[in-house]
């Protein structure tokens, strides 16, 4: 039973690394996107992506459904955008006399929510609510989401004009935020080469089925981690909420709020899903620090002081691994 159970483990870790070739073939580059939106979907988290528009990041997203065989939905969200655009509302049948239920683009297995700081507050408190309780009500009804659901929602970082910034609190119900950086010369070709062939052929094969999706969840909550990484995580939680305790004397200077209790959370699962992915049912402490920016970037609020003399969270959080210890 035990040989079964690992030679199925395997199976599984080889049809991920099979996956990620997959997406290569119509993505070029944007394997670390790609890693992130797959620790994303094993752990059941969500994903921020932030990027100047025109890195793949819909095509990407898009590419990866077709493999997992999911439903996907692309929103695009903007200022006009209403909470029934989203969730889906009642309608009136005057054949049948009577209200039906027309459920929105929310009802799908990965939603791609496009300029999320588009749209106003009660645009974004129904998608965030959606995420969190994994259910959306319409009129006196509750339904709930299909499994998997995975929001991964996209922001640009540049054009910051007529938006409504995703306050912390709201912010921090994302699992990892990930900044999509531009392709190198190489990918850049590639990519040139590619697009402008008019028969370029953006089919792909699926490979992994939703029971596969929820095996290898399985598999990961069976990956270990020693007390002494647990112990590491909460160090490095703690020391982005009181710095002097640990001599971070300078950057205690720039931080105005530390991580939440869900950044310790994130953290174990992310590591755990880095381990599972690269062929090993134990996390070591560089899965750790692997997934320390992508986890906490978004938890850590600076100070002006901190825009002022530009220390960004990727400085604060480079300092804090360099500082704490592993027991």
């Amino acid at each position: 039973m035990e040989e079964t159970n690992i030679d199925s483990k395997s199976a599984l870790q080889q049809k991920v690394t099979e996956v990620m070739s997959e997406v290569s073939k119509v993505v070029v580059g944007q394997e670390y996107m790609v890693n992130r939106l797959l620790i994303g979907l094993f752990t059941n988290g969500h994903i921020l992506l932030e990027g100047v528009p025109g890195l793949a990041k819909t095509l990407t997203v898009n590419t990866l459904a077709n493999v997992l065989h999911l439903d996907f939905q692309r929103i695009q969200f903007t200022p006009d955008l209403m909470p029934s655009d989203l969730i889906g509302t009642m309608i009136y049948n005057q054949k049948e006399g009577n209200f039906e239920v027309k459920k929105g683009p929310i009802f799908s297995n990965l939603v791609l929510a496009d300029e999320v700081n588009r749209s106003p507050a009660k645009v974004q408190a129904a998608l965030l609510e959606a995420m969190q309780e994994k259910q959306v009500t319409i009129g006196e009804t509750s339904f709930s989401l299909d499994r998997p659901f995975l929001v991964l929602a996209t922001q640009n970082p540049v054009d910051q004009e007529g938006t409504y910034p995703l306050p912390e609190a709201q912010v921090d119900r994302f699992m990892l935020k990930v900044t999509v950086d531009y392709p190198t010369k190489e990918q850049e070709l590639e990519v040139m080469r590619r697009m402008s062939n008019m028969s370029f052929n953006k089919e792909v094969n699926t490979l992994l089925s939703k029971e596969d999706i929820f095996e290898i969840r399985d598999a990961i909550n069976q990956v270990e981690m020693s007390d002494s990484l647990e112990r590491y995580i909460i160090e490095l939680v703690y020391a982005t909420r009181n710095p002097k305790d640990y001599n971070l004397i300078e950057e205690a200077e720039y931080i105005q709020y530390g991580v939440s209790p869900r950044a310790s959370i994130n953290l174990n699962l992310a590591s755990k899903a880095v381990a599972f992915m690269a062929g090993r049912d134990y996390v070591l402490p560089e899965d750790i620090k692997e997934v320390a920016y992508d986890v906490m970037n978004h938890r850590i609020l600076l100070n002006y002081e901190a825009a002022a003399d530009g220390v960004t969270t990727k400085d604060i959080i480079q300092k804090i691994l360099k500082k704490i210890p592993i027991a």
